[in-house]
């Protein structure tokens, strides 16, 4: 079976083409984004492996079903890119990564956590230009701080154990209390109680229609003044031209991302040698007390060969009939 991975970096050809030795797939990789102009590359291709910045809309599916493809295999956990009405009129199965590390995610928020506090970014440049002063880079203990987990799934329960593991004291905000979260002594809120009363913040909730831009101007302001908001889950779940208003005024004393809105045009690429032309990206990185990653959170050796395996089993089970990890909608 022919498979072709859109959107493939180089550590996806190793992994993938590692876990797929002594299969009868045939794998075929595109750095290329899948785009309505670029899905005329899987003609051929029985299924498509996409990424999370792949453009799986109703145009795009119809036309990658027109050149053959049956299968849309996710190497993500989330869907919300894809349009599943579409794909099932199409007869489109979509099948994705449910979970893969959820350590890996967990441990990346806690690493912009630590960065932040400490001021680690700012440390490294300064002694690379021989400035030792300590100047600016007071931070504080994490040990006893209130922290607000929102979303509290595979990747939100990793997190809220090492917080723990830091002495903090947990709230949680899901829909759908889970019951290890309690067993860690965290208290579940409300949203805006839990905003009101957290002194970092950090995002694992999915991307739906009631998530998007649950960060926004208005609970923005129901903030601590000098809270530190952290997103390793998707861009959208954070109105992001919001943030620069409530960094300039102080209500956001530090700021962590590694997704972001507007990604799918930058992310994943070297465009050092090129003008930024996000004005809000680049404002954003104009603030000292701001980091912001693009999309690595995930990246792991442990994760990438999860993502492979999971990826090709999906396609593996599919056709021989025995389709998992289905996405229904």
């Amino acid at each position: 079976m022919r498979a072709l991975l859109f959107s493939s970096q180089h550590y996806d050809q190793e992994t993938f083409t590692q876990a797929a030795k002594g299969s009868a797939l045939d794998l075929h990789f595109q750095p290329t984004r899948l785009t309505l102009d670029t899905a005329a590359l899987a003609q051929g291709f029985e299924a498509v492996c996409a990424f999370i910045n792949d453009e799986l809309d109703a145009q795009v599916l119809e036309r990658l079903a027109a050149g053959g493809t049956r299968l849309i295999a996710l190497r993500s956990a989330g869907y919300n890119h894809v349009d599943l009405a579409a794909a099932q009129r199409l007869g489109l199965a979509v099948v994705r990564v449910p979970a893969y590390s959820p350590h890996a995610v967990a441990e990346h928020a806690v690493a912009l956590i630590l960065a932040l506090n400490r001021r680690l970014h700012r440390a490294y440049n300064r002694t690379r230009e021989g400035d030792f002063t300590l100047h600016g880079l007071t931070g504080f203990d994490l040990h006893g701080k209130t922290v607000g987990v929102v979303g509290t799934g595979q990747i939100g329960m990793a997190f809220a154990r090492i917080m723990a593991g830091f002495g903090c004291q947990l709230l949680a905000y899901d829909p759908y209390p889970n019951p290890q979260m309690l067993a860690l002594g965290a208290r579940y809120l409300e949203l805006p109680e839990l905003l009101r009363q957290a002194r970092i913040i950090s995002l694992h909730c999915p991307l739906t229609e009631h998530t998007k831009h649950l960060i926004n101007a208005r609970s923005l302001a129901q903030l601590q003044p000098g809270t530190m908001l952290i997103n390793t889950g998707r861009g959208a779940l954070v109105d992001t031209p919001a943030l620069i208003d409530a960094l300039k005024s102080g209500q956001l004393g530090y700021l962590g991302l590694d997704v972001y809105e507007e990604e799918a045009q930058l992310f994943f690429e070297d465009r050092s040698d090129l003008p930024l032309q996000d004005d809000v990206l680049a404002r954003l990185l104009t603030f000292p007390n701001v980091i912001v990653t693009a999309h690595q959170a995930f990246l792991t050796h442990e994760a990438l060969e999860a993502i492979a395996t999971t990826t090709l089993d999906n396609i593996i089970g599919w056709a021989a009939g025995n389709p998992q990890n289905l996405v229904t909608g």
